[in-house]
């Protein structure tokens, strides 16, 4: 499999099963019901987000669909153009197509995203979020960390 078919493969495969968790909570747990897993740190919470990460832009679908349609066109051109992808490029890509994707269907079937984990993390009850948004947090993550270490290396090479 070449390097660009990965990314997809990554994506097509997380948007997969982030779809399959959120019919899972849809089926299993009511709206706004909260099952704590383990006391005082994790619960599975279904709820459900009009906005974008910890809710900002609530009740702003258009720009949200707007966003994500370009963050859509721009990685895939970026992975189109690219001719030398690392590994954990590929990763990054993957992660991030494949957690826009998979809040972007959200957007456009329930008009909202499903969200279903949340913490408790000294005495902060953590905004509830789900496995897409996980995605594009370590993808972003991952690249960011690429970048670093790129520079690292060309600081060391002087």
């Amino acid at each position: 499999m070449n390097n660009k078919k990965t990314i997809h493969y990554i994506s097509i495969c997380l948007l997969i099963i982030d779809q399959l968790i959120k019919i899972f909570i849809q089926k299993n747990i009511r709206l706004y019901q909260e099952i704590e897993i383990i006391p005082k740190f994790f619960s599975l919470y279904y709820v459900k987000n009009t906005g974008a990460a910890f809710s900002i832009l609530q009740d702003n679908s258009s720009i949200i669909l707007l966003i994500s349609f370009l963050s859509i066109i721009i990685l895939n051109y970026y992975i189109m153009k690219e001719k030398n992808i690392t590994k954990i490029s590929r990763i990054s890509f993957g992660l991030l197509l494949g957690g826009i994707y998979g809040n972007l269907l959200d957007r456009i079937i329930h008009r909202s995203v499903i969200d279903y984990l949340s913490f408790y993390i000294f005495n902060y009850n953590f905004p509830v979020f789900n496995l897409a948004d996980i995605c594009i947090t370590v993808g972003v993550g991952l690249l960011i960390l690429e970048i670093i270490l790129k520079k690292e290396v060309k600081r060391n090479e002087k």
